[in-house]
């Protein structure tokens, strides 16, 4: 049996409806990671299908990417790389704009901090139009990184996110999915 069968993920996760704007459910998954159980179940499930995997780096995404990215880069014995929001790293660094369900942004990352060949899981806590992963997958890319997979805790497969990466070559792993969202 595993922790999927044990635990329902989703108990944990709350919904606050009409955030950031009106008509969007805000799928916040600080009430699972603030649980001990619910952030050990999460990390376990989210590494699992890595843990033999040549894998040299995890990225994060700003900003609960850092939490869980953090994380299966200890338990996977590997280094951390962040990609923030633009002017929060302190190095030279490359961008990628990216649109939003409700809006637009652009992340960032150290120039230096992928090496050509480096074998890459993207990590981050949700996954809707897939906008913020395709600029994180662009980044690591122009970095010279193969991404690996990208790992979420939840998916809105209504959205569309998850077939966009896959669209991109890349392998997809989630934990729970909202459907109607």
């Amino acid at each position: 049996m595993t922790a999927t069968h044990i635990l329902d993920l989703k108990k944990f996760i709350r919904t606050i409806p009409d955030h950031p704007k009106p008509g969007i459910q805000f799928r916040d998954v600080t009430t699972l990671i603030a649980d001990p159980v619910g952030l050990r179940a999460s990390v376990d499930l989210l590494l699992r299908p890595y843990i033999t995997a040549h894998i040299d780096a995890v990225v994060g995404i700003e900003a609960r990417g850092f939490i869980l990215g953090g994380a299966v880069a200890h338990e996977l014995g590997r280094g951390f790389v962040p990609i923030r929001k633009k002017g929060k790293l302190p190095g030279k660094t490359i961008g990628q704009d990216y649109q939003l369900e409700y809006g637009t942004d652009r992340v960032e990352i150290h120039e230096d901090a992928i090496k050509k060949g480096d074998r890459v899981l993207l990590i981050d806590d949700l996954i809707a139009t897939g906008g913020t992963a395709e600029a994180g997958i662009e980044l690591i890319r122009r970095s010279g990184g193969e991404v690996v997979a990208a790992a979420f805790i939840v998916d809105l497969p209504d959205l569309g996110g998850a077939e966009r990466l896959r669209k991109l070559g890349v392998d997809v792993h989630m934990l729970v999915e909202f459907e109607g969202d």
